[in-house]
């Protein structure tokens, strides 16, 4: 109840800001970055520009992945680096800084250990709005930040006395040399006795990834007279001396380190901090502070104002006519639109590894998660920015050799499935992204094709021999050529599968010859379909379900997975924890990912009343995990079925159930926006087939919603004629497009670019809309409709 409380309050907060009358800013005012920030979303609440590289927030000690949780724990520090929605562990968070007043001034008197240090915060004091957050801890010190894009700008405001004891104290602020996951390697540090300047770095592990990565920062203090300086070691300081160099510790011994600074009492009360941050140097770390916030006494409300403009430009081209719906539901469409753009982050000018005039973006954690949704969002929403991570991810081939599948602070990040960069390329070619070297896109995706390297399990394809030779991923394959986690037979097959129908598009795209082989490999799912696989739930019940994905040895004898391991009603599988052949995932949900030819899978499963029957059981038996990308497509996977009607009553299931705006409002890790995404792809009414210029229809949770491309500037709209906010009528009686009867359950992605009208008529029953052969969204194994890879 607490929860839904501070969710309502915050909801009511919002409605009431003195925004600026612009649409867009009134359309900013419903967004709330602490969704997500309880049971587990891990969603990043702090401050943050649009792709921004500093993310200022107050950390916490219990569910830390995203910097602060709504879920009571103690403040530990603040720091100015983090992802949003991540899963595994805790991510950045280098460097924090931390206030507080030392007993009778008395340094050593200070806490300078995390455990030690920490305070709990008054929960009704935290205020989260794009650009900014803040919270009053226990002790009375209150903390505001904002952000720049290298740059963080925090104001602490000091109490005249301290909550202690009521004594008249001078404030005490130190930095550690650690990060949220205490992977810290090693750390230098260098206190300017004069000015209070910190500058240092450190050496670091990726939350999920291979290698390490340094980066740098620079701390600047003002607003008060700085008293004395030094560093800490574990819970001893001292005024000498001036700089140190950190190891790790031995063993469980975790060297805690870092520097402080004292000032005289601020007769304002405020002390600010401006912290620059670089992957490049501690001078570069400076010179991004110096140049982004010149004046850190003036500029807090600057930033503050330009963080707001830029949010509410980046959400301008989405207009949504309410229809009476429930303020809650319109702060989680805008909220879950707000997080799709959190990341990745822009790190052009910050990448040591290379020199390049390409732009260089960091932070795909990962796009086994962002392919799905959050970067087709990108292709309507900012198609510029998409541009540019496409290009970043191509530059990344021409400098090490391989597109990126995860990435996160200049380092590879582990590959969770297929190559899926192969996705994310095809989508941006099929939609027409613009400022693309295609020739160069397919090179890279018939490197992840044809080439295994010697690492597959953090870029590249494994097995490769095996796919060529078998047509499939074996169960315990025999390779020699590279090496990863021998698992996940099952859904790297299926992945593979659409990895090269992927590559096939842009291939016949550009005129490439090749593109047949790769289309034909794109069948090869096929062969790990076991006609006669049973299913039974734990209790021994039979589901009445035949026909099941089964791992195959070398020898092509079947192995065996059950059906419902690794489901939502089994245990959870990952590389870490229970490896399996499917990966976070069951058998169940994978049999539905076959995005390029579900025509074919659907004949398999005995036709579409079989599929229907099948599709529903796994919805509603518990077998589905909301909470994890694999799922959003079997959401609308009835449309290829011809029951468009039933996609648009079981998104009505899940939202607002798993996806509200609560703080607990996300049924799993969102994952860089792609909970979000979901979200708001849902309720505009449209979902995409990622590499595919489709778009399946059901009708908007709103009135209407219409998309200006920001390109082309035209406008599309989606209208429902008889909406209710009630949701009674949810199922589109009859169709027109711009002013012509439209059948077809899809739509692709001209809709956008030209500014067309698609008017909905709903009611309250199932018609045959969208039901007829004609109208079902193309599959590989459609003569026609199969191969329509046209471009617009």
């Amino acid at each position: 109840m607490a929860t839904l409380y501070r969710a309502i309050v915050c909801s009511l907060v919002f409605q009431h800001l003195p925004w600026t009358a612009s649409a867009a800013k009134e359309d900013l005012r419903y967004v709330n970055p602490l969704i997500g920030t309880d049971n587990g979303g891990n969603v990043f609440a702090g401050a943050s520009l649009p792709y921004g590289l500093a993310k200022p927030v107050a950390d916490v000690a219990g569910q830390n992945t995203g910097g602060f949780s709504t879920d009571g724990s103690k403040v530990t520090g603040f720091s100015h680096m983090h992802d949003s929605g991540t899963g595994g562990n805790p991510s950045l968070g280098n460097f924090p800084l931390f206030p507080q007043y030392c007993a009778d001034n008395i340094v050593d008197n200070c806490k300078f250990p995390i455990t030690a240090r920490a305070v709990y915060h008054n929960n009704h004091t935290v205020v989260s709005r794009p650009g900014y957050f803040a919270l009053t801890l226990e002790n009375g010190i209150h903390a505001e930040m904002t952000a720049a894009h290298r740059s963080a700008l925090y104001r602490f405001t000091f109490p005249a006395k301290s909550a202690v004891n009521g004594d008249a104290l001078d404030p005490l602020i130190l930095l550690d040399l650690t990060d949220l996951w205490e992977s810290r390697q090693n750390a230098s540090i260098a206190i300017d006795p004069h000015t209070g300047r910190i500058k240092g770095n450190g050496t670091f592990l990726p939350s999920f990834g291979a290698g390490y990565y340094m980066s740098y920062f620079c701390a600047d203090f003002a607003g008060a007279r700085v008293r004395d300086s030094g560093i800490w070691v574990n819970d001893r300081a001292g005024s000498e001396p001036k700089e140190l160099f950190v190891t790790r510790g031995f063993n469980n011994f975790y060297l805690q380190a870092g520097g402080w600074v004292t000032f005289d009492s601020p007769d304002s009360g405020e002390v600010t901090a401006r912290v620059g941050i670089s992957y490049i140097s501690s001078d570069q770390a400076c010179a991004n502070a110096e140049s982004e916030i010149p004046s850190p006494l003036d500029d807090f409300e600057r930033l503050r104002t330009e963080a707001e403009e830029a949010w509410a430009d980046k959400l301008s081209p989405i207009k949504i006519t309410p229809g009476g719906v429930s303020s809650s539901m319109l702060t989680s469409f805008w909220s879950g639109i707000y997080r799709a753009m959190l990341s990745p982050q822009d790190m052009t000018g910050e990448n040591p590894l290379w020199q390049s005039n390409e732009p260089y973006y960091d932070s795909f954690y990962c796009m086994w998660d962002q392919f799905r949704a959050q970067m087709p969002f990108l292709a309507i929403l900012d198609p510029s920015a998409l541009s540019r991570m496409v290009r970043s991810l191509l530059d990344t081939y021409k400098h090490e050799g391989w597109l990126p599948d995860c990435r996160m602070s200049l380092c590879k990040g582990w590959t969770q499935g297929g190559s899926n960069a192969d996705v994310v390329l095809a989508d941006a070619f099929v939609k027409n992204i613009t400022g693309i070297d295609w020739d160069l896109a397919y090179k890279a995706m018939v490197n992840d094709a044809e080439n295994e390297p010697l690492e597959w399990e953090y870029e590249g394809r494994g097995g490769l021999q095996s796919w060529k030779r078998l047509n499939y991923i074996p169960y315990l394959d025999f390779d020699y050529l590279g090496f990863g986690t021998n698992s996940r037979s099952i859904s790297r097959t299926l992945e593979y599968s659409y990895n090269d129908y992927s590559l096939s598009v842009v291939g016949r795209g550009i005129g490439k010859k090749d593109y047949t082989k790769y289309l034909s490999r794109a069948n090869n799912w096929q062969n790990l379909f076991k006609k006669d696989q049973t299913s039974y739930l734990e209790n021994g019940t039979d589901t009445g379900f035949v026909g099941f994905l089964q791992p195959k040895y070398l020898n092509g004898t079947w192995g065996y997975q059950d059906p419902i391991a690794c489901s939502a009603l089994a245990s959870f599988c990952s590389l870490t924890s229970n490896p399996s052949e499917t990966f976070e995932s069951s058998v169940w949900e994978y049999l539905f990912y076959v995005p390029h030819d579900m025509a074919t899978l659907i004949k398999l499963l005995g036709g579409p009343e079989s599929f229907v029957s099948r599709l529903d059981y796994f919805h509603t038996s518990g077998l589905a995990d909301i909470g994890n990308e694999p799922v959003f497509l079997t959401v609308y996977d009835y449309h290829y079925a011809g029951r468009p009607g039933l996609s648009a009553a079981r998104a009505h299931t899940y939202i607002p159930a798993s996806f509200n705006a609560s703080e607990t409002g996300l049924p799993g890790n969102d994952d860089s926006g792609a909970m979000g995404s979901f979200l708001a792809w849902s309720m505009m009414g449209l979902f995409p087939n990622p590499g595919q210029n489709v778009y399946l229809i059901i009708p908007p949770f709103f009135e209407a919603a219409e998309i200006t491309h920001p390109e082309t500037n035209n406008t599309a709209t989606i209208r429902n004629v008889n909406f209710d906010s009630s949701y009674r009528n949810i199922y589109i009686q009859n169709a027109t497009l711009n002013g012509r009867p439209y059948t077809k359950s899809w739509i692709g992605h001209e809709f956008f670019t030209q500014g067309m009208t698609l008017e909905l008529t709903l009611g309250e029953t199932e018609s045959d809309w969208g039901s007829r052969k004609e109208d079902l969204p193309p599959s590989l194994s459609d003569a026609v409709a199969g191969m329509d890879v046209h471009r617009v």
